[in-house]
């Protein structure tokens, strides 16, 4: 069969592009961090021109955004597609889950961690995404533990926003202390602590 001659549409050709650019960055900043990780060490990790990065992104902050949008989809989507909106015991397995794949993929873990810790500057361009991330995240744990105990799988006393806080804070905890030392196995450890809080949320017999 002839092999065809067609030649990949420009937007195909563009998203590619795009795409290989976002991962350039999320390289970056990963190492760097956003306001050490300057657009010309994008364009050299892209294999591209500085102007041509801009052709696809209009400044540097576009990029940054459009890198945290896009891994932001891609842990919505693998939560989603887990047990997580069952609520109660099988969202606090499926953050398991989701743990134990953040322990395949160092380099956006910590991307991601050390763009966190620049947002608390109140002028850091990405202090309003990681504000309302942060915001829905809450929210949504808070109404797995509601689900939980709606259903009676959890004790209805316990205080459902304050254990979200808390779940987040152990996941984000273990993360830093995993970058440090590789060898600490966050999975495992998330495991102990789902445990204890399935313990803690179990109602009276």
């Amino acid at each position: 069969m002839p092999r065809s001659t067609a030649r990949p549409s420009s937007s195909a050709r563009g998203e590619r592009t795009r795409s290989a650019i976002i991962r350039a960055a999320a390289t970056v900043f990963a190492r760097h961090g956003y306001r050490g990780g300057p657009l010309a060490a994008v364009a050299t990790e892209a294999a591209m021109t500085q102007p041509g990065v801009l052709h696809h992104f209009a400044s540097k902050e576009d990029l940054l955004m459009a890198v945290l949008e896009q891994r932001d989809r891609e842990g919505t989507r693998r939560l989603n597609e887990s047990s997580w909106a069952d609520g109660g015991g099988a969202a606090l397995d499926a953050l398991h889950d989701l743990v134990a794949h953040n322990g395949t993929t160092p380099e956006l873990v910590q991307m991601f961690t050390v763009l966190v810790g620049e947002s608390v500057a109140a002028d850091h361009p990405a202090r309003a995404f990681f504000t309302d991330r942060y915001e829905t995240l809450r929210f949504r744990t808070t109404r797995a533990v509601q689900r939980g105990q709606d259903s009676g799988e959890f004790r209805a006393d316990a205080d459902a926003a304050t254990l979200a806080a808390l779940v987040l804070a152990v996941m984000d905890g273990l993360q830093i202390q995993w970058l440090l030392d590789p060898e600490l196995d966050m999975a495992t450890r998330f495991a102990v602590f789902v445990d204890m809080m399935k313990r803690f949320l179990a109602p009276p017999a």
